[in-house]
């Protein structure tokens, strides 16, 4: 029996939500927040799926008559926890690739206010293309001019029809860099000044940061387990972690029904992102690039075992209390609580996180995600930082590595072998001079970091003295010295 079969919408809701992408993430993420909000309110509205591309999921969801079930999984302080929801929020679908004249009446449409996203981090670009009156345009900046001029002219220009855009691709500043582009199509086009200014003042497009792992579509195993349990088939059936947070940059009384209020939805708006893009790249990644090569060096590989050793663990919450807490400017209590919902999702019982798939492009992650916590902590405090100076240590043994058959291969402390990933630059210069009795110092003094080390105080021989006690010893006995 088909989901839809057996399941039936309870409420025939107003069309008021244009959704690019059809992925995991957004039926995971937006499309669940909007369901409960409309379980709730009996608003904002129901969701319209548009493809962004012209090959996608539309069809199965149409079939499925935009019905699905989305699957969260994960730890709490209780213990570990599934909660199944069954997402009502979609209405259809339209591949406007196909049926251009479906997608048109739904943008020059009355209940229509608001367009979500996720193209990718490459949907959010600028290329140019010539205006198309009859046919979708090629980038998603293009198709935002292309729905907006359509409904400029489809309703004179009346400052009501405007549109609030919530992009969640993850790029800093996505709203600002969505706008700066349809702006720059609208020009190109020769679409005039009334219509561009129409744009900029009865459209909202804001800056968001999202956060929530969404694993995706389940094995055929795990869908078979899932429909026996519940009864039915569900081809779009998704996974996820239980944690989830939207930050918005923008006023929320100009969001009008979109609201989530007394909702577990975890949805903030704010008029500045950037502190809570800070709060997550510092605390949860900088948490994975901080710990994770020393976790493959003891031998571990997955999240979830490292965290379960107390070392470890005490390392992590020495490291995020002590070193990485003290330079966001945000309240402490927001932190702590922030990294408690983190500690909980690394030990989420429900994925299998591999270490070796969060140490691909180490060097680069290390310098955007902790990097800037040191500089912030040495100057803020004038002195260094001892986790992330072990830190960094353990990233450089992690780098020991030999090119074998086109492959950099490092080994643990216990002598099994494991693939290092990263440019192909970076992989030359540590297999080229890794033995080197001077490696630390000279790696140190290199290019490859965003600051120049040395200017931290003692930050260069503390590493020093951390890589020669892991090198020569159990790095986990190295790391409970601390």
């Amino acid at each position: 029996m088909k989901i839809n079969e057996k399941i039936k919408k309870d409420k025939d809701l107003q069309e008021s939500i244009l959704q690019f992408g059809e992925g995991n993430f957004l039926r995971a993420f937006v499309d669940w927040m909007v369901d409960l909000s409309n379980d709730k309110y009996d608003k904002p509205g129901s969701i319209v799926i548009v493809q962004p591309i012209e090959h996608g999921l539309v069809d199965l969801i149409n079939s499925q008559d935009g019905l699905y079930t989305l699957s969260m999984r994960g730890s709490t302080a209780k213990g570990k926890k599934i909660e199944n929801r069954i997402i009502k929020s979609v209405s259809r679908g339209i591949n406007p690739y196909t049926n251009f004249g479906d997608y048109v009446e739904f943008v020059t449409s009355e209940n229509l206010n608001y367009v979500i996203s996720n193209t990718t981090e490459a949907g959010i670009v600028y290329q140019y293309e010539d205006f198309k009156e009859d046919e979708i345009q090629d980038s998603f900046p293009a198709k935002v001019a292309q729905l907006l001029y359509f409904r400029f002219k489809h309703f004179n220009g009346e400052k009501e029809k405007g549109l609030i855009f919530l992009p969640v691709e993850l790029i800093d500043d996505n709203g600002y860099f969505l706008k700066k582009y349809v702006l720059k199509h609208i020009e190109n086009w020769n679409l005039g000044v009334e219509f561009k200014t129409w744009v900029e003042e009865s459209n909202l497009f804001t800056s968001t940061l999202v956060d929530r792992i969404v694993t995706g579509r389940p094995s055929s195993e795990e869908a078979k387990i899932f429909s026996a349990e519940n009864g039915y088939e569900d081809k779009l059936l998704v996974f996820s972690e239980l944690f989830n947070l939207w930050v918005i940059e923008g006023d929320k009384a100009l969001a009008g029904p979109l609201t989530f209020d007394n909702l577990p939805c975890n949805v903030i708006w704010t008029d500045d992102v950037k502190p809570y893009k800070k709060r997550k790249v510092r605390i949860l990644n900088g948490g994975h690039t901080s710990t994770v090569p020393a976790a493959v060096i003891a031998g571990y590989a997955i999240v979830r075992d490292f965290m379960q050793d107390e070392i470890f663990l005490k390392f992590f919450d020495n490291l995020i209390d002590t070193e990485v807490i003290p330079t966001i400017d945000l309240p402490r209590q927001d932190l702590v609580n922030f990294k408690k919902e983190v500690t909980l999702r690394f030990n989420n019982p429900y994925v299998e996180h591999k270490l070796l798939d969060i140490t691909l492009n180490s060097v680069s992650k290390f310098n955007a995600r902790c990097l800037p916590s040191i500089i912030d902590y040495y100057y803020r405090y004038k002195t260094v930082p001892k986790h992330f100076a072990f830190s960094l240590a353990a990233l450089l043994r992690f780098y020991n590595i030999d090119e074998i058959d086109g492959k950099y291969i490092g080994k643990d402390q216990n002598g099994r072998a494991y693939e290092v990933k990263d440019d192909q630059n970076i992989l030359r210069y540590f297999a080229g001079i890794y033995k080197k009795n001077d490696f630390v110092e000279e790696i140190l003094k290199s290019s490859i970091w965003d600051y120049d080390l040395s200017k931290l105080g003692d930050f260069n021989r503390i590493v020093q003295n951390y890589y020669d006690d892991i090198l020569n010893g159990d790095i986990r006995k190295v790391m409970d010295s601390l």
